[in-house]
């Protein structure tokens, strides 16, 4: 059995996960979308509130795009994935959270101005950050340099994906915020859910399709995104603990850490890495499994934590 996971294991660099032009035309809409319900649900008061409170701010850049994506790193070599799968848990680590980190902060009972806030944030910082982490971490992957180093990625390139998927519609999304609120309020309540729901079914839908190769490999990516999913919560909540956040701002931490907008992470895997298996199995299996683990997550948390009056708010 051990013998055929190598061998499968293996082969599973060389897998193309099929993903047609029309298909990905759709991803890069339905990714807008999320972060168009993000921005909506942002004003620039948020980025001003993020200016007041630069501590709690400060510590979640430094865990979403040092620590995260270091830890990640490490755990690659420990588990001695291939390379499509490092590269895919590097990825992940990568991506910025999206507004699911929001929703699970509200339901825990977290400090939701903190979360919209450091979401508002970290997005925007990727658009720079995250090809640039990606080479870098990548780069340094015993198992996934060689893959990187086939594929025509530059920095600039991937800058500008991101800037067109993450920048236009968040410029959007806090204009229409800002100049007709009432607007950005019942829209934002319409596109976050329906753009997760789009993401879900296209996660669901490329599963279906490839059900094959899903079948072969999926075990392959069970446990590392496992692994990784519990350390990016653990870290999360580790790092607020130890610089002594209170408990509401601990649980905005934990899930702006734990959480990844993953469809980003997809878009990126079929525009450059043309479906690379690993990259793709482990990004479409951690955008379904970490929104189950951060429910699980939050219903425990606000069932053993009070809930304070001004934590109850609508998301």
């Amino acid at each position: 059995m051990l013998a055929q996971l190598t061998i499968l294991a293996t082969d599973l660099d060389d897998i193309k996960i099929d993903f047609d032009s029309g298909s990905l035309t759709f991803l890069k809409v339905v990714i807008a979308l999320i972060l168009f319900g993000v921005a909506l649900d942002t004003k620039l008061e948020d980025f001003a509130a993020a200016i007041r409170r630069p501590v709690p701010i400060a510590i979640g850049v430094v865990a979403q795009f040092v620590l995260l994506p270091a830890l990640t790193f490490l755990l690659t070599i420990l588990l001695d994935v291939r390379g499509s799968v490092a590269l895919g848990m590097i990825l992940v680590a990568c991506c910025p959270p999206g507004n699911v980190s929001n929703i699970l902060t509200h339901r825990s009972g977290g400090d939701v101005a903190l979360s919209v806030s450091m979401t508002a944030v970290s997005n925007v910082l990727s658009i720079f950050l995250l090809p640039i982490n990606l080479a870098f971490w990548g780069g340094l992957s015993p198992a996934g340099d060689d893959l990187l180093q086939s594929v025509d990625m530059s920095i600039w390139e991937t800058f500008g994906e991101i800037a067109l998927v993450i920048g236009l519609p968040f410029v959007a999304g806090i204009g229409i915020s800002r100049i007709w609120p009432r607007v950005g309020a019942r829209a934002h309540k319409i596109v976050g859910p329906v753009s997760f729901i789009l993401l879900a079914a296209i996660i669901v839908l490329g599963f279906v399709g490839n059900f094959d190769i899903f079948q072969d490999y999926i075990t392959i990516v069970l446990l590392a995104v496992f692994l990784q999913n519990a350390l990016a919560l653990a870290l999360g909540y580790a790092i607020a603990r130890a610089t002594r956040l209170p408990v509401r701002q601990q649980k905005a931490m934990t899930f702006e850490v734990g959480v990844r907008n993953t469809g980003l992470g997809l878009l990126l895997v079929f525009t450059y890495f043309d479906g690379l298996g690993g990259m793709a199995l482990v990004a479409a299996w951690w955008g379904l499994y970490d929104i189950i683990t951060g429910l699980v997550v939050a219903e425990v948390w606000r069932r053993r934590t009070p809930v304070a009056p001004e934590a109850a708010v609508t998301v």
